[in-house]
């Protein structure tokens, strides 16, 4: 595993156009980051208001716990977490690591390393891919945030507050609490449509099990359709192969959801990314999804193409599972962003893993492996136990 210092040290281009001298050009950075447990200190709760319409973002909320009690309830409910079975009931659903990021935990979670922990994210999301564009990223995914409220602390702190960002976040379903969002710049980004899909997955038992929604949101870059889908599937929990039909469940609803923007509007440009908690060349990615390996392997029936595969034939890994190097997060893109050339339409100039010096645990037994927030229940002062991953497009000026 402590070769994954040198795999990083390759990162790798997926593609790199021709372009004329001195062309100028216009250029987004699109990432991800898996943020790596970012909690504030506050115990919550999951509220859900099923009086109020599904589509309204206040229908499923964070609450801190000692609110609760200023809030109505209709029953105690024991049925399945899903809003077609919750219309019309007011409950509450106490998360699993309600109590685990607090002042009284054994993580002794306080304002201060709080603090830190925002500092970091930012500072690490400010700069990717800031070598090819000289900027921020024009959007950004976030995996393991716990409730809205982080996420304007994220966007508030000094490095990235003058980019304005704005936020596309929903409350899963996820027994831990477990979030994903979008964040993006405003002055570039205008969304028009967003929502959440839920992923059904069943224990052994037949009981459902909770994970992560798909975050799908619509709009435009700079006057060009796109559509984002965020994704962070369910783990390796009990092995590979025992918990592999849980991530076909979740590629199936990502095909499903990228088929139908694709149906819609065939000239929009999709942007499929997260922690797939796979590799690119799994069951999951290649057969379900069927994201292609090359350019030359698109086609009508086949039109989306994974930017990691390169990268993963090169040896470049993102995180570390069960000490072995593995390139779980990964970005897939349409075909329609694929061009030998840079054109009037943005399309793909760079894709990497991004692993600066920083971000890698340069002592210890953990040598060589993404400089993770936490090692058990101490805070270390890191960043993540995934690197990120970013792409960058462009195109002519106009």
């Amino acid at each position: 595993m402590r070769k994954i210092v040198s795999f990083v040290f390759l990162m790798a281009f997926c593609f790199i156009f021709g372009q004329q001298k001195g062309q100028l050009r216009k250029v987004a950075t699109i990432g991800f980051m898996n943020v790596e447990n970012l909690w504030d200190t506050i115990a919550s709760a999951d509220y859900v208001d099923g009086t109020k319409e599904v589509s309204n973002p206040a229908f499923h909320r964070s609450v801190p716990l000692d609110s609760l009690k200023y809030l109505e309830t209709t029953e105690e409910y024991r049925g399945e977490w899903r809003d077609d079975l919750l219309k019309g009931k007011k409950v509450v659903r106490k998360q699993i690591l309600a109590d685990d990021f607090t002042y009284n935990s054994a993580k002794n979670w306080n304002t201060k390393n709080y603090n830190i922990k925002i500092a970091n994210q930012a500072k690490v999301i400010s700069e990717m891919g800031a070598q090819y564009t000289k900027t921020a990223p024009v959007i950004v995914g976030l995996i393991e945030v716990e409730n809205r409220q982080v996420i304007e602390d994220l966007i508030k702190h000094p490095l990235l507050a003058k980019y304005d960002y704005g936020i596309i976040h929903y409350n899963s379903y996820d027994a831990r609490g477990i979030d994903v969002a979008l964040i993006y710049q405003k002055r570039r980004f205008t969304p028009s449509n967003s929502l959440k899909k839920e992923i059904k997955i069943f224990n052994d038992d037949g009981k459902r099990a909770y994970t992560r929604d798909i975050v799908v949101a619509t709009g435009f870059l700079d006057n060009e359709k796109v559509a984002f889908f965020m994704n962070h599937w369910p783990a390796r929990s009990g092995g590979e192969a025992r918990s592999l039909p849980r991530r076909n469940a979740a590629a199936k609803v990502l095909k499903q959801q990228m088929d139908s923007v694709r149906l819609q509007d065939p000239t929009t440009k999709l942007f499929a990314m997260g922690d797939f908690n796979d590799d690119p060349v799994n069951t999951s990615l290649k057969n379900i999804l069927q994201a292609v390996a090359s350019p030359k392997d698109l086609s009508p029936e086949t039109p989306y193409l994974n930017l990691m595969y390169p990268l993963f034939k090169k040896g470049v890994a993102s995180l570390a599972y069960q000490d072995a190097p593995n390139l779980f997060d990964q970005i897939i893109v349409s075909g329609n962003l694929i061009s030998d050339k840079v054109g009037k339409e943005y399309s793909v100039y760079k894709t990497e893993v991004f692993a600066p010096p920083y971000l890698i645990n340069r002592e210890g037994s953990w040598k060589g492996y993404p400089l993770r927030s936490w090692n058990g229940d101490q805070f270390t002062g890191g960043y993540s136990d995934h690197f990120p991953a970013f792409v960058v497009v462009q195109r002519e000026v106009q």
